[in-house]
C-alpha cells in the first residue's frame, strides 16, 4: 500500500486537535482500539464475564507481534513493562558477567544491569559498540534506534561481533517497531513496548526468546504464566506455560483489547509502508531545517529527528499547538502514519517565527 507525504494513511482511525510529533513519547490510540476498550469496559461496569474476550485479546496481539517480528508466538512473551524484561535478562546472568550497552541509552534497557552489583556493565558510544565487544563479555544490550536522538543501531555489525564472542545480544526495538522491519529471530532476546511506533494502549510490552527459552528463570512467574493459568492460581505454580508464555506478566487486560486491534493496524498498512511515509516526513522536515540554518544529529533513515539547542522551545511550540518534546537538551521531532506533509510545514513555520525572535 503506497503513502504519500502529502496526506496520512490513517483516515478514520485518527482525529488529532494538534499538530502531533511525539510518537516518540506515545503513540495515538487508533479509533478502532478505542471502541474495543469502551465496549470491554462497560461489559465490566455492568458485571459482564469480560474476563475470556481480553484473554482472547492477549493471545491475538501476542500472535500479532509475532508476525511483525518474524518469529513464531510461543517465542513471544507478554507483558508490560521494559524494564522488568531487562531485569529478567539481567537476573540470568553469572555473577563478574560484562555486559556492554551504549552510552545514554534508555535506562529501563540499562539499569537493570546496574541494579546487579554484581555484574559489570561498561557502556561505549553506540558507534563503537560492535568494536568494543570482547572475550568475556556475556551480553550486548543496545536499542535498535536510539530515543535520545533517533540514530540507528549497526545491529549487524553488533550481531556478527557478539556471536564471533559468544555473547548474547538483547535488542529493544521500543523506538522502532512499527516503522523499521524487526527481525527478532536475529537476537537472543528483543523487548519492546506496544504504546509509542505499534500504537498500543499503555501496558503492553512484549519479550521475545529463543526456541530453548534463552536459559531465563521465570523469577517473577504467577498464576498467568502456568501451562493451565486458572489451574494455577494458588501455591506454587506445578506446571509453568512451555511456551514464552511462562514469562507473562499478568496482564492489563484492557490494554490489551486494544493492543489487538492497534496492532492488525500496523499489519494491514504494512512497516515497510509506514517507514517509507514515516522517512519521507522526517527527510522533509532535516530539510526545512536546512533551510533555517538549523542542523540536526545524524541519523540517515531514522523517523525520528533532533534538533540540538532548540530542546527549551517544545513548550513555546505546545503553545502553538504542536507537539514534540524535549530531550537531552535538544528538540525531538518523530513522524508517524498519522502525520502528513502539511505538519512538517506547520512545524517547520513555528521554528522559523521561534528562532527569528530568540
Amino acid at each position: 500500500m503506497g503513502m504519500e507525504t502529502r496526506n496520512h494513511p490513517g483516515g478514520a482511525e485518527f482525529a488529532p486537535q494538534a499538530t502531533y510529533l511525539n510518537t516518540s513519547s506515545t503513540g495515538l490510540t487508533p479509533a478502532r482500539a478505542v471502541a474495543a476498550m469502551k465496549e470491554a469496559l462497560d461489559a465490566t461496569a455492568g458485571g459482564a464475564p469480560a474476563a475470556d474476550l481480553a484473554w482472547e485479546a492477549v493471545e491475538e496481539a501476542r500472535a500479532a507481534f509475532a508476525r511483525l517480528t518474524g518469529v513464531p508466538a510461543r517465542r513471544v512473551a507478554a507483558g508490560a513493562s521494559v524494564a522488568v524484561y531487562a531485569a529478567l535478562v539481567a537476573a540470568s546472568l553469572p555473577a563478574g558477567a560484562e555486559v556492554l550497552c551504549a552510552e545514554r541509552d534508555f535506562s529501563s534497557l540499562v539499569n537493570p544491569f546496574t541494579m546487579r552489583r554484581d555484574l559489570k556493565p561498561r557502556a561505549v558510544p553506540l558507534e563503537e559498540l560492535a568494536d568494543a565487544v570482547r572475550p568475556g563479555t556475556a551480553l550486548v544490550a543496545v536499542s535498535a534506534v536510539q530515543s535520545a536522538d533517533g540514530r540507528i543501531a549497526d545491529l549487524d555489525a553488533i550481531r556478527a561481533a557478539a556471536r564471533a564472542h559468544g555473547a548474547r545480544l538483547l535488542v529493544d526495538g521500543s523506538q522502532g517497531a512499527g516503522w523499521l522491519p524487526m527481525d527478532a529471530d536475529e537476537a537472543d532476546y528483543t523487548v519492546c513496548v506496544g504504546y509509542k511506533w505499534l500504537l498500543c494502549p499503555r501496558g503492553v510490552a512484549f519479550l521475545t526468546v529463543p526456541e530453548d527459552l534463552g536459559g531465563l528463570t521465570p523469577v517473577f512467574a504467577g498464576w498467568a504464566a502456568g501451562e493451565k493459568p486458572w489451574d494455577s492460581c494458588y501455591g506454587p505454580v506445578e506446571e509453568l506455560a512451555h511456551s514464552a508464555r511462562r514469562f507473562d506478566q499478568s496482564p492489563s487486560l484492557l490494554s490489551y483489547v486494544g493492543a489487538a486491534p492497534a496492532l492488525a493496524l500496523v499489519e494491514e498498512l504494512g512497516v515497510e509502508a509506514i517507514g517509507a511515509h514515516d522517512r519521507a516526513l522526517a527527510d522533509r522536515f532535516r530539510a526545512g531545517l536546512a533551510q533555517l540554518g538549523h542542523r540536526w544529529v545524524d541519523a540517515p533513515g531514522s523517523a525520528i529527528v533532533s534538533v540540538p539547542g532548540l530542546g527549551h522551545a517544545a513548550p513555546r511550540l505546545a503553545e502553538a499547538n504542536v507537539v514534540v518534546s524535549a530531550r537531552a537538551g535538544n528538540l525531538r521531532a518523530s513522524f508517524h502514519l498519522y502525520n502528513s506533509a502539511a505538519d512538517v510545514d506547520r512545524l517547520l513555520d513555528v521554528v522559523s517565527v521561534l528562532s527569528a525572535t530568540a
